[in-house]
């Protein structure tokens, strides 16, 4: 295969001395891409949680990632470390889910809350089985949240919990009343009740939360729904109402959510739902042998964008059987887990799930949030996994060391869509081609934000070849496009400790030309613009 088509773009370097011997390697031709925005008519609204976060007690995506204890040299406000506070307040975090995944199922509150030297040390049976100190517990975490501008999305646990443990804890955490475990929190630090937006209903009880049938989760999940009540006077009704999500689809089978919506349509008062989950995971090979995280070929490249495409299908199948229960569309999908699973690094613990981020994963963010965008209506949040140090990660750590991934700049670059407005987008996708495997080549998303402001997202998915795109706009007289663009001539381009700018946004613009809007993209890159 040519070099082009593995690792490397082609480059116009050094072209005196090609010149003298023969034949001339000419780089690819771009392939020309048509965009048609109707800037005149409105979608559905960008739910800004479409770009949530998803922190878990796994690895080092918590202590070390997050919490490194009041007394660390490095950097921190009461435990947290500030740098990473510093990053994920630059791409304006909604919300983190907490405290899993699969480690919810096993988490009991009262281990995390209290003085620090009295909170007992446990076992992680889901992550390596190594010791969990409880030193990041509820109060931490609010206290994050609070630091980074954050909304609360807890995880309860209905696998090895009880209906009573979570009333209590939901109790503790909102009751604005005197009770005792109210005053109880107050003697933690924090006398006011907390919010929650957001409460999971379990996590993957089809599988690690309990491995229940679809007909016994539904059961339990209308206990849960009924008991854990939100107290918190400011969240009694109307929008500022705590959201709860049902377990639904596990990525092969859509039998909780045919029973958790059926369940729905006919329930009764004492119980409700305003959300399913979705868990889709993006997994370039197989289970059993994903594929390394970095260091891959094409073929690797090829097959993990293949593979990430079938989220279109799953949001597809999920909607439809939602849709026959719920036409006008009172109950949001929310995809709480997705991303790209790879191999662990080599000489890494395998239980927690440390991989590299190239800008492979930054194409595969891309193309999710589109996605994800162009299905606002259904799709009222997302959770990538991880945030920090585990699977597709926005943030690396190493000690004192942080480095931010070729997808945290994904989603800086995706702010502008935050609660923005879908605006209608057709255009050419072209295919890119490798072996067997074709794709759409390209992918584009519109939008206005809050000001009015129009918004443009393009990918170009091929490894080798640039595209060029031509865009017109109905009910906008361009005058400019400029905004970022993010690249680098490796698809397993990464930021490391030692270099990490490799990966990074650069200025961008396109230029106008009559009564359109063209710009170039270089290979296996992504573009934000504003048209102005």
């Amino acid at each position: 295969m040519a070099i082009g088509k593995s690792l490397k773009h082609s480059a116009c370097v050094g072209i005196a001395a090609l010149l003298a011997f023969e034949p001339l390697i000419a780089a690819p031709a771009p392939s020309e891409h048509r965009i048609a925005i109707d800037a005149t008519k409105a979608g559905p609204t960008i739910s800004r949680d479409i770009f949530g976060q998803f922190a878990e007690h796994l690895g080092s995506g918590i202590y070390g990632g997050i919490w490194v204890g009041r007394g660390s040299p490095i950097a921190n406000v009461r435990g947290i470390r500030s740098d990473v506070v510093q990053a994920l307040r630059a791409i304006e975090v909604p919300n983190v889910r907490w405290p899993g995944g699969c480690f919810a199922d096993n988490y009991h509150w009262r281990n995390g809350i209290g003085p620090q030297d009295k909170r007992p040390q446990t076992l992680n049976p889901d992550w390596g089985g190594v010791i969990e100190p409880n030193s990041f517990g509820t109060d931490e975490y609010f206290d994050f949240l609070g630091q980074i501008g954050a909304d609360a999305f807890i995880s309860e646990n209905i696998g090895s919990g009880t209906a009573q443990e979570s009333a209590d804890w939901f109790e503790y955490m909102t009751s604005g009343k005197p009770t005792t475990l109210a005053n109880l929190r107050a003697a933690n630090g924090h006398a006011a009740p907390y919010r929650i937006k957001y409460l999971g209903l379990g996590n993957e009880s089809w599988g690690c939360g309990g491995a229940m049938s679809p007909d016994h989760y539904v059961e339990e999940m209308k206990r849960f729904s009924h008991y854990t009540r939100n107290y918190n006077p400011a969240q009694q009704s109307g929008s500022a109402a705590m959201k709860r999500i049902a377990v639904g689809w596990d990525s092969g089978n859509s039998d909780y959510t045919e029973a958790v919506m059926k369940a729905w349509k006919d329930k009764v008062w004492s119980w409700d739902i305003e959300g399913v989950s979705l868990h889709g995971y993006t997994i370039p090979n197989s289970w059993e042998q994903k594929g390394p995280s970095f260091g891959f070929g094409e073929s690797e490249y090829a097959k993990a964008i293949r593979a990430t495409l079938k989220m279109k299908d799953w949001i597809a199948r999920e909607t439809a059987i939602m849709d026959r229960y719920d036409p006008d569309r009172k109950v949001g999908l929310y995809i709480d887990e997705w991303g790209i699973w790879t191999d662990p690094n080599p000489g890494t613990n395998p239980g927690f799930l440390q991989q590299q981020n190239t800008l492979r994963d930054a194409v595969i963010a891309g193309l999710n949030l589109d996605i994800f965008m162009r299905n606002a209506e259904r799709v009222r949040g997302s959770n990538i996994a991880q945030m920090v140090n585990v699977l597709q990660a926005m943030i690396l750590t190493d000690g004192p060391r942080m480095v931010r991934t070729p997808t945290y700049y994904v989603y800086r670059m995706y702010v502008p869509f935050h609660d923005a407005t879908l605006v209608p987008v057709a255009f050419d996708p072209g295919s890119y081609i490798f072996g067997t495997i074709s794709v759409p080549q390209v992918d584009a998303v519109a939008a206005r934000d809050k000001a009015g402001n129009l918004w443009l997202a393009t990918i170009n998915v091929d490894p080798d070849k640039p595209a060029h795109f031509v865009a017109s706009i109905s009910g906008i007289s361009a005058r400019d496009a400029a905004g970022e663009l993010l690249t680098s001539s490796r698809v397993d381009a990464h930021n490391s400790f030692e270099s990490p700018n490799t990966v990074i946004p650069r200025t961008f613009a396109g230029h106008v030309a009559r009564g359109t809007v063209e710009f170039d993209l270089p290979p296996a890159a992504i573009a934000v613009v504003q048209v102005r």
